[in-house]
C-alpha cells in the first residue's frame, strides 16, 4: 500500500527549501503553499550548526510529519546520523550527491518508513540515474543543476550545457515508473519572467516539479506547471470525441498514446487547481 509520504513525494509540483537552522522560518515556508517543504540540513547550513539544525527538523517533525527533510551527503560527519534519526519518522528524505550506491546505503539505513527523493547533481549520478531510479523507496528524481555545474565547469544558467542531463533524468524516471522528475532551483529571486520561462522549459522536456529557495518563487512555479488553457481544451476535445482506437479529431490522428496525453493533461489541471 502507497503511504501518505509516498504520495506526497510522488505529486509535489513545488518544493521549497527552508534552512534546518532557522525555525523561525518553518511556519513561514510552510504558510507560502508549496507541495512539500524541506528542511534543509546540507547547503544552507554552516558545520558548526549542522547538529542544532537537525535537532530543529526532527522537533518540527513532531507536529509536521508532512515535511521533507534533505540530509547531508554521504560521506561527511554528518549524513549517518541524520538517517539514524529519521529513520522511525514518516517522512520524506531528499538525498543529494545521489548515485546508486549511496542511495541503496541509505535506502537499508532508513528501512521502510521514510521516503526518498533522490537528488542526483554529479556526471556520475546523471549517467547511472536509471538504476538510482530503482532503489527501493526512492519515489522521484531531482536534478541538482549547481553542483553538476560545478563539477562539469560550466554555466548553471546554460541551457544546453544541461539538456543532456535533464533528458537522462526523465527517461530514467519514464522507464522506472516515477513521475516526471523535479527540476533545480533558479537563482534569479526577483525576476518572476524568467523563472516563468525556466520552469516552461523544463516542463516541455518532462519534468513535473520545480525546487524553490524562496517562499515567492512557489506561486510562480505552481502557475507555470500547470497546463494552459489551450492545453486543457486541446485534452477535453480528445475525451469528448470518445476516440475508441485510432481516429481523427480536429483534423489530428488519435490513438492510445495521444489519449493517455490528454488524460494526464486534465489529471495534471485538476490536481493543480486542487491546491
Amino acid at each position: 500500500m502507497t503511504s501518505r509520504a509516498a504520495t506526497r513525494a510522488r505529486e509535489a509540483t513545488t518544493l521549497l527549501f527552508v534552512p534546518g537552522d532557522r525555525p523561525e522560518r518553518f511556519g513561514k515556508a510552510m504558510a507560502a503553499g508549496p507541495s512539500l517543504v524541506v528542511l534543509d540540513l546540507e547547503d544552507a547550513v554552516a558545520p558548526e550548526r549542522k547538529v542544532y539544525a537537525r535537532e530543529q527538523a526532527v522537533a518540527w517533525l513532531e507536529e509536521n510529519p508532512e515535511c521533507a527533510v534533505r540530509v547531508n551527503a554521504a560521506g561527511t560527519a554528518w549524513h549517518d546520523e541524520d538517517l539514524a534519526v529519521l529513520r522511525r519518522r514518516r517522512c520524506t528524505v531528499m538525498l543529494p550527491k545521489a548515485e546508486p550506491a549511496t542511495t541503496r546505503a541509505a535506502a537499508e539505513q532508513l528501512g521502510v518508513l521514510p521516503v526518498v527523493i533522490a537528488l542526483v547533481e554529479t556526471a556520475r549520478g546523471v549517467l547511472d540515474a536509471r538504476e538510482t531510479a530503482t532503489v527501493p523507496n526512492v519515489q522521484r528524481l531531482a536534478f541538482g543543476s549547481f553542483d553538476l555545474a560545478a563539477e562539469l565547469g560550466a554555466d548553471p544558467a546554460d541551457r544546453d550545457a544541461f539538456v543532456a542531463a535533464r533528458g537522462a533524468l526523465v527517461l530514467a524516471s519514464a522507464a522506472a515508473g516515477l513521475p516526471g522528475p523535479i527540476d533545480g532551483v533558479t537563482a534569479d529571486l526577483d525576476n518572476e519572467l524568467h523563472l516563468t520561462d525556466e520552469v516552461h522549459y523544463a516542463r516541455r522536456l518532462g519534468f513535473a516539479g520545480k525546487l524553490c529557495v524562496h517562499p515567492k518563487q512557489v506561486p510562480v512555479a505552481a502557475a507555470a506547471l500547470r497546463p494552459t488553457r489551450e492545453e486543457v481544451r486541446w485534452a477535453q476535445s480528445i475525451l469528448d470525441a470518445g476516440a475508441d482506437g485510432a481516429v481523427a479529431v480536429n483534423g489530428q490522428m488519435v490513438d492510445k498514446p495521444v489519449l493517455e496525453r490528454a488524460q494526464r493533461v486534465l489529471r495534471q489541471a485538476r490536481e493543480g487547481n486542487g491546491r
